[in-house]
């Protein structure tokens, strides 16, 4: 099974802590499907990820560019970059898992709605067998597990 990660955002917003997880996984050199639920979400991503840092590129495209990158931003299910990574943002509904590797869920933890969708996600994707574990963002950005 999948190994699904929960990352609650409470120190900063995504634009912000997804990159550094980005760079992590390209690290590993794996690639990487960002799948939010409103194309504006995704051009906002977009324009964040080539202008979080000076000294750093995270080689991407959406679904609107049409060519394939290591990280794929999308609103769709599909796997279009055969990433072994899949990340969901804004409440996301996660696709059939099994392809990937690890799977991560980001969500608002300042949010009541987020917070409950995130929960129902959390019992369906254990129920579903994958192994599941949470991490909470500290004041300085740094991630801590906590189940």
């Amino acid at each position: 099974m999948t190994e699904v990660l929960f990352y609650q955002l409470t120190s900063q917003p995504l634009d912000r802590a997804l990159p550094a997880l980005l760079e992590k996984c390209l690290e590993r050199k794996w690639k990487v499907v960002v799948q939010a639920v409103a194309p504006e979400r995704v051009s906002a991503l977009d324009d964040a990820l080539w202008t979080y840092s000076d000294e750093s590129f995270l080689p991407h495209a959406a679904d609107a560019d049409g060519k394939d990158e290591t990280i794929w931003l999308t609103t769709t299910d599909l796997n279009p970059n055969a990433a072994e990574v899949r990340i969901m943002v804004d409440g996301a509904t996660p696709p059939d898992l099994s392809a990937y590797a690890r799977a991560l869920v980001m969500f608002d933890g300042s949010d009541p709605d987020a917070l409950d969708a995130t929960r129902a996600q959390w019992k369906t994707l254990k129920a579903a067998g994958h192994a599941v574990t949470y991490w909470r963002q500290a004041d300085d950005g740094r991630w801590k597990r906590e189940a």
